[in-house]
């Protein structure tokens, strides 16, 4: 089942890995060793569209007991580490403080430090994860582009502020004394509303454009 939450650069991450040819690697990636496993386990969520963390890793290859064995958690934290000094997976940063990292292979071809070809997908596995990824993608910009009850009532209340402030401004310049620090907080508010707003449109509009091309 694909990751609903992918964000935009994940999901170019996704498209490169998928693309991409034979990585040249500094290690070896035969099957029975341990950074092979890694891999492949690796390549068996990517193509469902997920970035496994260690732990995910280690209950698909060991079985869900073994996810509470520190040291085993440990051990396969640093091949991973070594793997991603050798280009073969990337560490992709939290997307909260408390959430373990997550990984992702680079290619799912390779050619180890030995000349051998290592192959982790399929060329069918590889275009069923591309056609999977086009359809996640489609609906992102879909949903993304109709504006929900809050992004409307967000918009409606910066287009308020934005009128209230210009009224004050225009109200404070035609009085005969100037208050500068309500004129100044209501020039503040005017530009900071304004500028949201922009972006919100832009955001919008720029969804638009992609959903149809």
């Amino acid at each position: 089942m694909s990751d609903p939450r992918l964000t935009p650069d994940e999901a170019q991450f996704l498209q490169e890995a998928l693309k991409t040819d034979y990585k040249i690697s500094s290690i070896r990636l035969r099957e029975g060793e341990h950074q092979f496993s890694l891999a492949k386990a690796i390549a068996s969520f990517q193509l469902e569209l997920i970035f496994p963390d260690v732990k995910d890793i280690i209950k698909r290859l060991y079985g869900e007991e073994k996810t509470a064995d520190v040291q085993l958690v440990r051990k396969i934290q640093t091949i991973l580490k070594k793997m991603e000094k050798n280009g073969i997976v990337k560490i992709l940063p939290k997307k909260k403080p408390w959430e373990l990292q997550k990984y992702a292979l680079s290619s799912f071809k390779f050619q180890d430090i030995d000349k051998n070809m290592t192959v982790l997908a399929t060329d069918e596995q590889i275009k069923q994860a591309q056609n999977l990824l086009n359809t996640t993608m489609s609906q992102i910009q879909e949903g993304s582009s109709k504006p929900g009850p809050r992004h409307k009532a967000y918009t409606f209340t910066l287009a308020l502020a934005i009128i209230a402030s210009y009224a004050a401004i225009v109200w404070e310049v035609l009085q005969p004394a100037v208050n500068a620090p309500v004129l100044v907080s209501a020039f503040s508010i005017a530009i900071a509303g304004s500028v949201g707003l922009g972006k919100m449109l832009s955001t919008l509009d720029l969804h638009a454009l992609l959903k149809s091309r």
